[in-house]
């Protein structure tokens, strides 16, 4: 008979997990869930920051839910990440003679490098409107986790 505890999640963890991430209306963003589980290690980007600080600490096995407000998530939606954009800049940073429709999710080239995304609200003749805005800002979800392994 051992005594020995279950191991538990560090900042270094290598892990085998299943997990759900949805809206606060219950529909899934993302869930492995009936289907096969994630493989990965903590804090190399592939889950966000916060909800690597939700698994600190918890044991193998552990099958936990929790409730995220927007504000420890993605943050609130903020007014000022929409942007107009001329189309000039439009085409000097994106791909050009893109066709590009409302609800599209673009990609930029950053000033001074690296890159960003926003999402097109509306076209006009000579300029765009961007929502630079995480598409998840202003939302609270519901993260859901069962730790298969943690090594």
């Amino acid at each position: 008979m051992s005594n020995a505890s279950p191991a538990i999640v560090t900042e270094s963890a290598y892990l085998t997990l299943h997990y759900r991430l949805a809206a606060a209306d219950g529909t899934d963003i993302v869930t492995t869930f009936g289907g096969t589980p994630a493989t990965l290690m903590l804090g190399q980007g592939q889950l966000a920051p916060f909800l690597e600080a939700k698994l600190m600490g918890l044991p193998e096995g552990a099958h936990e839910t929790f409730e995220i407000s927007a504000a420890e998530g993605f943050g609130e939606r903020n007014p000022e990440l929409i942007q107009t954009v001329s189309k000039a800049t439009l085409d000097a940073n994106s791909e050009p003679d893109a066709d590009y429709q409302v609800g599209d999710l673009v990609t930029f080239n950053a000033p001074g490098g690296g890159r960003f995304a926003g999402v097109l609200r509306e076209m006009r003749a000579d300029s765009a409107v961007f929502d630079f805005n995480h598409p998840l800002a202003g939302q609270a979800m519901t993260f859901e986790v069962k730790l298969i392994s943690v090594l």
